[in-house]
């Protein structure tokens, strides 16, 4: 999760009614709230209000299982199976780091990933190409984002836009073949 420069952590009480209560802005929340203060990188400390405990962890769990009981489902169930399965094995001590680092490596991956491709097929035919696979490849990724739907950059385009889109690409497509062709005699 990255940090904004200059926000503090906020901290969050957690009373027994199960009322959340933002002490920042002075205010209930709800869950979704604190989702979305989790996508904008704000660090949040959930704490129950009677004992002072520290309860993030729980209150994040909380939060995807919410999700994933919406239909945002991310998290495939042999993965959760194995998961389970890890509790209580010698290796369970390993496996939160092992998990936050392949997530950190995830993230820098697909940045890089980006800019590769860009770099790649700047200047030649297959540049749009490679544009419109792009888009499609950072609407993919952003399905792992917690709350995120995948939608075309763009916002949603009607569908007879739709089609005239898949008769030009495919045009374009019928072109590229022909000069692959050519450059093949």
């Amino acid at each position: 999760m990255k940090k904004q420069q200059g926000d503090g952590v906020v901290v969050i009480k957690k009373y027994a009614n199960r009322r959340l209560y933002n002490t920042e802005s002075s205010s209930y929340i709800t869950l979704e709230h604190l989702a979305a203060m989790t996508r904008a990188g704000r660090e949040f400390k959930v704490v129950d209000a009677k004992t002072d405990e520290d309860i993030t962890h729980n209150v994040l769990t909380q939060i995807i299982m919410e999700e994933e009981s919406r239909g945002q489902t991310m998290l495939p169930v042999n993965f959760l199976r194995q998961l389970i399965a890890l509790y209580g094995d010698s290796m369970q001590a390993m496996v939160p780091d092992y998990l936050e680092a392949s997530m950190e490596s995830f993230r820098r991956n697909q940045t890089q990933f980006k800019t590769a491709v860009e770099g790649a097929f700047a200047g030649s035919p297959f540049a749009e190409i490679a544009k419109r696979n792009l888009e499609m490849f950072e609407a993919a990724a952003n399905a792992f984002k917690p709350g995120a739907t995948a939608a075309p950059a763009g916002g949603a385009a009607p569908v007879a836009g739709k089609d005239s889109e898949v008769a030009a690409l495919k045009a374009e497509l019928a072109q590229l073949r022909d000069k692959v062709d050519k450059l093949g005699e």
